[in-house]
């Protein structure tokens, strides 16, 4: 099975439904696994979300959702051109031994994405940001 997909969206909440609807038919065609289908629907609504309410400082953008199932694999690019942001450098490290309490808001999104995922690339090309995601299927 192998079958790419591309998904353009505005940067509001609005289309999340659309999102995670097109990921599951997606799923569905390509018969992904349960654990699978769930981990990238957390991943890509994280990220997706994180670009929405933090990328831009006002008006409407567009967001590119790009992905690509594989036998053994999916890869997954997000491309915005949002603010600068390396989210594998530029996230910090959630305090995991810290009391809830004690803990900063936010920051905990990136880290479950890191640990989720089997490879993350980051790169900034033509004033876009593109974070590229692999989950694998086994």
């Amino acid at each position: 099975m192998s079958e790419t997909l591309s998904l353009t969206v505005k940067n509001s909440h609005d289309e999340l439904d659309y999102i995670v609807s097109t990921l599951e038919d997606m799923a569905e065609r390509e018969q992904w696994p349960p654990e699978l289908v769930y981990r990238v629907n957390l991943v890509v609504e994280e990220l997706v979300l994180n670009v929405m309410d933090y990328g831009y400082d006002a008006g409407i953008h567009e967001i590119q959702i790009n992905l690509a199932s594989e036998e053994d694999s999916l890869t997954i690019e997000i491309v915005d051109s949002g603010k600068p942001f390396d989210p594998l450098t530029e996230a910090p490290e959630p305090d995991l031994e810290a009391s809830i309490e004690d803990r900063r808001v936010g920051g905990l999104g990136v880290y479950l994405v890191r640990t989720m995922m089997d490879q993350m690339h980051y790169k900034r090309e033509n004033e876009k940001n593109h974070l590229t995601i692999v989950a694998r299927r086994a």
